[in-house]
């Protein structure tokens, strides 16, 4: 791999759901703190560690390490929607609609949520990579799989049904590999 070309992105864990608090508030509960320290392992000493401004994708990555501090960067939040509890099957089944292409009413558009995630990147990775970092963003499903799929060669549902809470993707930015 060429120096300043990796870049780990990691899926917030399981957050405490709260059904009358937008998930954007939402925080992580026992279960997801424990799951994130299993990440711990695979985050390398010299990590450059950005996240989403939400609850849950900063506590994720704290919980990685503490040897570097976690920068918040909006960019990296989830597509923005509309709060709205429903069964989760309904849920699984309109976000997968979206990362597949549907357009949903009060949703973030497909091009504004990837150029935001898209900004992002290159900001940060202008910031690590030339520090000889990888770069390490906390994030979540939606958002990262449209940025993934805008970048390289995936079938989108596919890849966001079969992301974990927490989990971690690693890409080779000068190869176009992706690895979860």
């Amino acid at each position: 791999m060429i120096p300043g070309t990796r870049l780990l992105l990691v899926r917030h864990a399981m957050p405490h759901i709260e059904p009358d608090v937008p998930a954007e508030h939402w925080h992580l509960g026992a279960e997801g703190l424990t799951a994130a320290r299993r990440l711990a392992p695979r985050i390398p000493a010299n990590a450059y560690l950005v996240a989403s401004t939400e609850p849950k994708a900063q506590e994720t990555l704290r919980q990685v390490t503490t040897a570097s501090p976690v920068r918040a960067d909006s960019s990296f939040a989830e597509v923005r929607r509309p709060h709205e509890w429903s069964d989760p099957d309904v849920y699984r089944a309109t976000a997968q609609a979206y990362v597949q292409g549907a357009p949903m009413d009060g949703w973030e558009r497909h091009a504004d949520a990837v150029a935001r995630f898209d900004a992002g990147v290159a900001h940060h990775a202008g910031l690590a990579f030339p520090a000889g970092q990888t770069l390490v963003i906390g994030t979540h499903g939606l958002a990262v799989t449209l940025w993934l799929a805008s970048r390289f060669p995936l079938r989108p549902g596919y890849f966001w049904a079969r992301l974990r809470l927490p989990d971690l993707i690693d890409v080779d930015l000068s190869t176009g590999t992706v690895k979860v």
